[in-house]
């Protein structure tokens, strides 16, 4: 008899702990009136909690707006409109004009009935019943605020403003323009074959070389105490002594010359002068008439990369399929190819400044490559045009690609590899982009005759982003043919801009 109590207790516990058995209390809870608004509208509140028979939230509809003193019968003075004003209702379209006018009456007697009384009404029934109400959540926000906030460009200064020299003596465009790393002296080639080099300050031209093809790229050698100047004309890359410094430099440009050209004899590379590499060879290296190497490609070469020791360079040749990216020594005189293929026509190619890193620009991507490890590290993202430009920032983390898509694209390399601000402030294709060693500058040169310059600055902090702000067009190139301007250097030391143009002549803005 006692276990089957202990086992009736049991039950009834769990009856009442699920709700099967209620209580006292309980019962009177239920029987109690239930509690309801009483002056809701068919017993539904305005809140949200409030569920119609469809089980969806009710949302009351919109009030009529309460008439006010325009809508009195006798109003006052100031709310009565002049005839001017009336006269001026009439010229408004049907939609613009006030539904009310108000009108004084001198006595309520005298109201006339309100002509859009029953129309009104109707448009307000079909508001009702047949409109959907859907509530909304208006959010005040200050058009100001949305603008982001830039500094002034005044306070932003030194950066380049206005024409302050302009470098004439070329035949034909030029294409790429290169200064020393002492700012002292200025290097140009163009489409009529002519290497030029230029004092900075004076304007003068110190000395023209005549290599027979036009020539597309022009660079120094960033090695110290070795300024050797090279640039590609045609199927070749010549590098000749800049005749330039002091005679201990002139001394070192002619060794690492005939260095690089005894050590090519040694591996095997060595040939005549202009002809082509003999078969199962990349290039070869022939003396240039006049002093200086000529490296003779298979395939036009448009564009050459110094690494940043200046030992190393490489050679981009667009039609080269499997041949197109060419990685050179100077002081062994050696050639080779690091790449069995390539992905995509080959547009530039770069070092890093400081790390085993290659760039090579195809035509939609950046290839970010991984020198040590012999592998790709990085895919940058590009747009819808071609790459034609590839700039650098000296720290190695943030790179700028230019396009034909008129765009100018900032990517980070520790952020993301899609950009992280496109830049569009050219009508035209993209031609030069370049960053400024030591200031936060950065400029971009296009077809459209104009450089634009803007000031970047890169935070040590890595929660905080790049701050761009665009400074100052720069206009001194005429248009010629649809090309404007085709190449853009920033000064080494000052911040001034170097620019070269379709119209044969070279420009520096100054600060």
């Amino acid at each position: 008899r006692r276990r089957h109590q202990e086992k009736k207790i049991v039950k009834l516990v769990r009856a009442i702990r699920k709700g099967w058995l209620k209580t006292r209390e309980q019962k009177e809870q239920a029987q109690a009136p239930p509690v309801y608004l009483l002056w809701g509208e068919d017993g539904q509140a305005g809140d949200d909690t409030t569920k119609t028979a469809t089980g969806l939230s009710y949302i009351p509809p919109a009030k009529p707006r309460l008439p006010g003193h325009a809508e009195s019968y006798n109003p006052p003075a100031e709310y009565l409109p002049t005839e001017e004003e009336i006269a001026g209702y009439q010229l408004l379209d049907p939609e613009d004009r006030p539904t009310f006018i108000p009108t004084a009456h001198n006595s309520l007697r005298e109201v006339p009935m309100y002509s859009r009384f029953i129309k009104e009404v109707f448009e307000r029934c079909l508001d009702l019943y047949l409109c959907p109400r859907v509530r909304k959540k208006r959010l005040f926000i200050n058009p100001q605020e949305l603008v982001p906030k830039l500094p002034k460009p005044t306070d932003l200064q030194p950066f380049p403003t206005h024409l302050a020299m302009r470098y004439t003596g070329h035949a034909g465009k030029v294409r790429s323009v290169a200064p020393d790393p002492s700012g002292q002296w200025l290097l140009s080639g163009a489409d009529d074959g002519c290497v030029k080099l230029w004092e900075v300050r004076s304007g003068r031209c110190v000395h023209t070389w005549q290599l027979g093809s036009p020539v597309y790229c022009v660079a120094w050698c960033p090695a110290q105490g070795c300024r050797l100047i090279s640039a590609t004309s045609g199927n070749t890359v010549v590098m000749m002594p800049s005749k330039v410094g002091s005679v201990e430099e002139q001394a070192a440009q002619e060794q690492a010359v005939a260095k690089a050209l005894e050590a090519a004899g040694t591996g095997g590379l060595s040939g005549p002068e202009g002809a082509l590499p003999a078969e199962g060879q990349l290039v070869s290296w022939a003396p240039q008439p006049g002093g200086g190497l000529c490296v003779t490609h298979r395939f036009p070469v448009r564009h050459l990369a110094w690494h940043a020791r200046g030992d190393y360079w490489s050679s981009m040749a667009p039609t080269g399929n499997t041949q197109a990216v060419l990685v050179h020594q100077l002081s062994r005189g050696s050639s080779q190819n690091p790449f069995r293929k390539n992905r995509g026509r080959v547009s530039r190619v770069l070092f890093h400044p400081t790390k085993p890193f290659f760039f090579v620009a195809a035509q939609n991507h950046v290839f970010v490559y991984n020198l040590t490890k012999q592998a790709m590290s990085k895919k940058l993202v590009g747009g819808s045009g071609a790459t034609t430009c590839l700039a650098v920032h000296p720290s190695g983390d943030h790179v700028l690609v230019g396009a034909e898509d008129k765009r100018l694209a900032w990517y980070d390399l520790d952020l993301s590899d899609k950009p992280y601000k496109a830049l569009r402030y050219h009508s035209t294709a993209v031609r030069g982009a370049a960053f400024h060693r030591t200031y936060p500058l950065f400029a971009s040169c296009a077809d459209d005759g104009t450089a634009q310059v803007f000031h970047g600055m890169v935070y040590s902090d890595l929660m905080t982003n790049p701050l761009l702000v665009p400074l100052k067009v720069l206009r001194g190139h005429q248009v010629i043919d649809h090309a404007g301007v085709l190449d853009c250097a920033f000064h080494p030391t000052q911040p001034w801009l170097f620019t070269a143009g379709a119209d044969s002549t070279l420009c520096l803005f100054c600060n």
